[in-house]
This record gives structure tokens, sequence and C-alpha cells, in this order.
């Protein structure tokens, strides 16, 4: 990788156009999680000390390129404040006179950037005009480098430019996970449907060890094999590129980890009745909810003898106990084994960040990515045009 970083650029004196992502949940007016805005922090940080001016470019929902006063950034600026720890210029109509008249260590924030359908579009105009606000164009959104958009892909062209402290780190843990790993590297891939994770499986078979696939996704794998699964959530017309699926990863040396026991249920909900049974014995009025305790064991043994982790989905419907319990235990035996220096582990994906919170496991592990479609892509060995106009 040949992107550079702020500790290769000269800022002193310059204005530096800064793409972040703080596009937060908002109820009722006010910010309810700033750890995006957490996240930046110290990439503000180090422009401001090393005398550059940061001016922040960033979207906040989907105004699908018209002002739409709900969709204001204004919203998120007494979170920003109180983060930084600074007051903070809010500016709708930037031009680059107003902002060179004010303080050298000013740190200003630009008017939602998809206010204009020119930013999804990647206008070149759009990008000529924001490229005219600043010296330096540093990038610290890897949650939105999936897309070629006018501040993420256009303006890189146009400035010199590098990554930002959180791209730096999202780049370099990805970059030691799958692009030069330490071996054995194995995969937790879970979730509902094989239908949204073909490219990604696809592309993991190629490159991992063992690929341990969980959830509602490993029901249609087992019901590929012809075990029944009574009234499991699956993807039986999926059942063909499943198989294809597994032949990919036999030709490629890669073990795929499939449930040997099952935790099945009638119903749904918290405190049903639930039993263990084998991969082969669901009955045919029962759902399946969650791995086994066999198949925790069988997923404990593969991280004992992996150097290299990427999760990617949880393994059952953690979201109620005790469907929790595959997860909680496979993510808590990850974060021990990486606190103990023997394995580096990535994870990301919304529900992944959701289960491995939960399991109290998050903290553990090496890298936590709250990038989303972009950590996807990446992981499905697509190039990322915000990442590749660094180069």
């Amino acid at each position: 990788m040949s992107w550079k970083t702020l500790d290769d650029m000269e800022l002193a004196g310059r204005t530096v156009l800064t793409r972040v992502d703080i596009n937060v949940p908002v109820e009722d007016g006010a910010v309810t999680d700033t750890t995006r805005i957490e996240r930046i922090k110290p990439t503000i940080d180090d422009i401001l000390a090393k005398g550059g001016k940061p001016v922040m470019l960033a979207h906040f929902g989907r105004p699908k390129g018209e002002p739409k006063p709900e969709f204001s950034l204004r919203i998120v600026l007494p979170a920003l404040t109180e983060v930084l720890g600074r007051e903070i210029t809010f500016i709708e109509r930037p031009d680059r006179a107003a902002l060179d008249a004010l303080p050298a260590d000013a740190v200003v924030l630009i008017e939602n950037t998809r206010f204009t359908k020119m930013e999804t579009d990647n206008d070149p105009r759009m990008a000529q005009f924001l490229a005219s606000l600043g010296d330096v164009f540093c990038n610290d959104a890897f949650s939105a480098a999936h897309r070629a958009h006018a501040s993420t892909e256009g303006v890189a062209h146009l400035l010199p430019n590098c990554a930002g402290r959180l791209m730096q780190a999202e780049l370099t843990a990805l970059e030691k996970a799958l692009g030069s790993p330490e071996r054995p590297l194995a995969a937790v891939v879970g979730g509902a449907k094989i239908s949204t994770k073909i490219d990604l499986l696809g592309n993991l078979v190629q490159k991992v060890d063992a690929l341990i696939i969980g959830g509602a996704m490993a029901n249609t794998f087992l019901a590929a094999q012809g075990l029944e699964i009574g009234t499991s959530l699956a993807e039986r017309e999926m059942a063909g590129t499943a198989q294809e699926i597994m032949g990919k990863a036999a030709e490629a040396g890669c073990e795929i980890v499939l449930p040997v026991d099952l935790v099945v249920a009638r119903e749904f909900k918290a405190g049903a009745a639930s039993e263990t049974v084998a991969a082969d014995a669901c009955p045919e009025d029962a759902m399946i909810l969650d791995a086994g305790p066999e198949s925790v064991a069988r997923i404990k043994a593969i991280f004992d003898r992996s150097k290299t982790l990427v999760w990617n989905g949880p393994l059952g419907a953690f979201e109620i106990a005790p469907f929790d319990a595959a997860t909680n235990a496979a993510a808590a035996h990850a974060a021990e084994l990486t606190r103990a220096g023997k394995l580096l582990s990535v994870a990301g994906g919304g529900d992944t960040v959701a289960a491995l919170n939960q399991a109290g496991a998050a903290e553990g592990f090496t890298y936590i990515s709250t990038a989303g479609g972009a950590f996807l892509e990446w992981l499905e060995g697509k190039t990322l045009p915000g990442v590749a106009a660094l180069a």
C-alpha cells in the first residue's frame, strides 16, 4: 500500500481539507452515540499540532442532493465541540477567502456535502470547487471510501493527499488481516443471507485456511447438504450457490466449518423453550437459532491454532438470550487469545460490532471497524475508490 499519512505531510500554515465520517445517530435533536466523532479526534488534533487548519467535509443522512434542514450538520455541532474540546466554525457556503480570514488554529465544519447531487455524482466541478478551498486533502473516512464521491475520490486527485489517523488504522489492520496475514488465517462469517455475501464468501475461501459459517447463513449450507432444518430461516433456493462455494473451498484447501450441533426452539422469543440437537437431528417443527456447545468447542480449537482472525457476523440470533451463547463464548475466547498476544483479530459490520459489544469482547479484539459497507467490500476483495485515490 503506497498511501501517505499525516507524518509525510508538511501542514504548517496550510488549510487541510479533511473528509470525516460524523454521520452519527440522532434522537430528539441530540447525538446519541459519539463513537464516530471520537474516532476522528486524533486526526484533528494532529493536523492542529502540525500547524494546519482542519476544514472538515462530511455528510449526514440521505438528503438526496437537496438542502434539507433536518439533514444539516448543525445538529452535530454540540457533540463535535464537546468531543474535540474546541469551538467549531460552521460554514454553509464556503469560499477560500472566508477560510483564510479565520485564525490559524480554527477548526471548521462545512455543511453537508450531499446537499448537492454533484457530490454523489462525483462531478468534476464539485471536486474542483472543494480543491479550491484547501492546500492538502486528508481522507479520514474509510467508511465512505467505497463511494466514488467528489469529497472522497474526486478531490483526492487534485491536491496532495494522505490518510488520516482513522483511515490509517483501518488500512493497517485490514492489510495485516487479509493482505499479508500471519497464518493460519481463520474467518467467521455469519448473518442471515448467502445472497448478500456471495462475493465475500467467494473471496474468503481463496484466502483463508478455515471459514467458519454461522447464523441463518449456516442453515442454507446445512440444507444444501441434504440435512433437515425444520422451520429455520434459510435461502433454500441458494443451495446450488452454497454447494459451489463449498466446491471452491475444497479446491483452495480452505476448511468450511459448519455447526455440528444446534440450539433449536419452536418460537423466537425471550425465554422460549429450547434444546440442543445434533446437526442432522433438527425436528421438522423447530427452528435453528444458535450453534451448540460442540460447535463452539470446535470453533475455539480453530482459534487456538490460528494466528489471524477476521470476523463478520454473529453465530446465532444473538439479540435474544439464550441464542447469543455461541457468539458470546467464541468472541470471548478470541478476545482472550488476542489479549494473550496469540491472535490478531479484526472484526467489522453493524451486527458484528453490536454482538461483540454485547458479549463484552470488543475491547479485547485487535481492531474493530465501524466502517460497515466499506469493510465488507474490502473483505470481498473490491477496490475502494477513496483508498485507490490516495495511492
